[in-house]
């Protein structure tokens, strides 16, 4: 039995598309899963250092990380005219050189924010902490992202979303690629596409069956939302567009890198379709 480490964060889109294989819904004969729960920054942090056979990763990390990872074609979660938030305190206004928390250095809002914003000050806190220290006073804004966008305190307002900010640096029409899931290249080959494909089942069968493993979750207390909250949050970011990357949403994915490489972050231009896993190895295989 070959165990395979797959990490994902603990917010609630990526519980619900890797649990259909923690359930035992979707299973490979001689491969145990092994999953492994932390914050997107310390999974890019842990990508980096080639820890996980299969990991979540934000999209702005992969070029980082292309030589030791292939992108996966699952398991994704895009914006569609909504994403992270910016908020402050109501009424306060904002200076160019403002202290601002993001959610780590690697994170796609966060490289979005510093094109956006080249003189904020910039400090790095757990996603769960940004709210706190916003309210505190600590820093004049932050970055909100996972379920935190949608229920924050009444005290706060949005100063900008960075869907908004997207729009206007991608100058085109597309979802904002923000995490998918990337698988070590130094399995093989033939195994990879195994993973693959039991991975874009399990999203599927997640999906396919949203109600039964939304109220499994809940009554295990697997998540921090409620019923309603929940609902919202998986219609937004674990839904069909999640199951098997589209067309446009690797056009997004190579404007985000484009930007990247514009704006000095990455030392190449990539573009995501060469890095996938190679399915045709298998059909040359069994030709």
């Amino acid at each position: 039995m070959k165990t395979i480490s797959v990490a994902h964060s603990p917010d609630a889109d990526d519980i619900f598309m890797y649990y259909a294989i923690k359930f035992g819904w979707v299973s490979l004969e001689d491969t145990r899963f092994e999953n492994i729960a932390l914050d997107i920054e310390t999974l890019n942090e842990q990508a980096l250092q080639n820890t996980y056979d299969i990991t979540a990763i934000s999209f702005a990390l992969y070029p980082r990380i292309q030589k030791e990872y292939a992108l996966l074609r699952t398991a994704v979660s895009f914006g569609e005219g909504y994403g992270p938030k910016l908020v402050k305190p109501k009424g306060k206004r904002l200076r160019n050189n403002f202290k601002v928390a993001l959610s780590g250095t690697y994170t796609t809002n966060a490289m979005l924010f510093k094109i956006a914003y080249p003189e904020a000050r910039i400090v790095y806190k757990n996603f769960l902490e940004i709210e706190a220290a916003v309210l505190s006073g600590e820093v004049d804004a932050g970055v909100l992202i996972h379920e935190s966008i949608l229920n924050f305190d009444a005290s706060l307002e949005v100063e900008r979303e960075l869907w908004d900010i997207w729009c206007m640096l991608a100058s085109k029409d597309l979802p904002l690629p923000l995490g998918g899931m990337a698988l070590r290249r130094s399995l093989p080959i033939n195994r990879a596409i195994e993973y693959e494909k039991a991975l874009i089942k399990a999203v599927h069968v997640a999906n396919t069956h949203k109600n039964m493993l939304s109220k499994m979750l809940l009554e295990r207390n697997l998540i921090r939302v409620d019923a309603p909250t929940l609902e919202r949050y998986l219609g937004m970011y674990a839904n069909d567009d999640s199951v098997q990357m589209s067309e446009l949403q690797h056009d997004a994915i190579d404007v985000l890198f484009a930007l990247g490489y514009k704006h000095g972050f990455y030392d190449a231009c990539v573009k995501s379709r060469d890095f996938l896993i190679p399915h045709q190895y298998e059909m040359l295989r069994n030709s």
